[in-house]
C-alpha cells in the first residue's frame, strides 16, 4: 500500500515538472525577448546656445531647435 503510494506521488511529481515547467520557462523566455524589443521613444538633442543635451520630451521646441530651458531660449543670440 505504501509503495503505491510513492509511486503515484513520483507520477503527479513527474507530470507536474513536464507540463507546468516547460510551460514557465516558456513565458520567461517570451517576457525577456519582449524587454530586448521594447524602443527607446525618446531621443536626446543639443541645446544650440549652452550646448547640453536635453530630451526631446522635455525641450522647448522653437524654429526647428531644442532648447534646454527659457533662459537659453532668449539667450539663443
Amino acid at each position: 500500500m505504501l509503495m503505491k503510494a510513492l509511486v503515484v506521488i513520483l507520477v503527479l511529481i513527474l507530470v507536474y515538472m513536464i507540463f507546468f515547467k516547460k510551460s514557465r520557462e516558456k513565458e520567461l523566455s517570451k517576457n525577456s525577448e519582449t524587454k530586448k524589443n521594447e524602443k527607446i521613444d525618446d531621443i536626446m538633442v543639443e541645446c544650440p546656445s549652452c550646448k547640453t543635451f536635453v530630451s526631446k520630451k522635455e525641450g522647448i521646441l522653437s524654429n526647428g531647435q531644442y532648447f534646454c530651458s527659457k533662459e537659453c531660449l532668449s539667450n539663443r543670440g
